[in-house]
């Protein structure tokens, strides 16, 4: 009974030996079918560096970065980080380093980026700024045109009230550069196109508070005002609060800049008042985005990328509604 058992034994082993064997290599060919199926090892890896704020015109940024990395899916992986100073910032961008990054697409909104930027970039990792320009050598910027804001601006105002009539201009310097080009841009056109306007300048802030504030003292002191060149969305819904609170008719136009949704939707709803909004648009990093894509794939890409301007009013904002955004 024992020696016809060890033979058994002995075969059943050599059995399940090879069949071990058999299934080990079964293993490794679906692994190596889905490395060959899985087009992962294409994908180009980007990183996204953002400011962490969670509403407004700079949440948004993040946000349509994000969406665009998501349908490009198909070709890149991606990591999006979101930091409230330099310092973590920096960090974040040595993590992306860390994590394989062949490009990073970065909204700097503090001072002191250009260092670490320059170390990205001096170690052979493309970086795509968006709205920022920094002292760095070799990046890639993708930005708005302020300046053809302000032109368009004055294109639209008059356009709607004609060659003569009372114009003011919500000038932010405190903005530095954003507001001096949007200010230059109209107030040459206007000299160009509309010598006769009457225009009058005053100061205020980025923020509906400001310009409910501020616009409700200009109209105590302006019996006649037919347009206003606001240079952003938020200072316009106070400006538009202003006037509904005054009763006042006489204001034809009201401008805007930035893109937003809030903004976007009291469009139709004034009837009586032409509100527009010079796109500067957070979606604008989807560009960005595209842009790092290409000089990943050796594609030719100019330096800076200028997004031209879009005029959004009452017979086009459907075309912009996102009701997902937080701007």
């Amino acid at each position: 009974m024992k020696k016809a058992f060890k033979p058994f034994m002995i075969l059943l082993l050599i059995l399940v030996t090879f069949l071990s064997a058999c299934g080990a290599e079964s293993t490794g060919n679906n692994t190596n079918t889905d490395n060959e199926n899985n087009s992962g090892e294409d994908k180009k890896k980007i990183g996204i560096l953002a400011p962490a704020v969670t509403h407004g015109w700079v949440a948004a940024v993040a946000y349509h970065a994000e969406e665009r990395a998501k349908e490009l899916s198909d070709e890149i992986e991606y990591q999006i980080q979101t930091s409230s100073n330099a310092a973590e910032m920096t960090s974040q961008l040595d993590d992306l380093m860390t994590w394989g990054a062949e490009a990073i697409v970065a909204f700097p909104q503090w001072e002191g980026m250009e260092v670490p930027i320059q170390r990205a970039l001096d170690a052979g990792i493309e970086v795509i700024n968006f709205d920022i320009a920094i002292d760095a050598e070799g990046v890639y910027r993708v930005s708005g045109n302020n300046e053809d804001m302000g032109i368009q601006g004055a294109n639209y105002i008059v356009d709607k009230i004609g060659t003569e009539g009372n114009v003011v201009i919500l000038e932010v310097p405190t903005s530095g550069s954003v507001s001096e080009l949007r200010k230059k841009g109209f107030v040459e056109t206007i000299e160009k196109i509309a010598p006769n306007l009457n225009v009058s300048t005053y100061a205020t802030q980025f923020t509906r508070e400001d310009g409910l504030k501020d616009f409700a003292d200009i109209l105590t002191s302006n019996k006649q005002i037919d347009a206003v060149y606001s240079m952003d969305d938020e200072t316009s819904i106070g400006v538009l609060q202003a006037i509904k609170e005054a009763g006042r008719t006489d204001i034809k136009v009201v401008t805007g800049g930035g893109g937003m949704q809030e903004y976007f939707k009291m469009m139709p709803e004034n009837e009586e008042i032409w509100i527009q909004s010079a796109l500067y648009s957070p979606a604008m990093v989807k560009d960005a985005v595209d842009v790092a894509l290409k000089v990943l794939k050796g594609e030719e890409v100019e330096e800076v990328t200028i997004i031209p301007t879009t005029i959004v009013d009452r017979e086009n904002y459907t075309e912009f509604l996102d009701d997902k955004s937080p701007y």
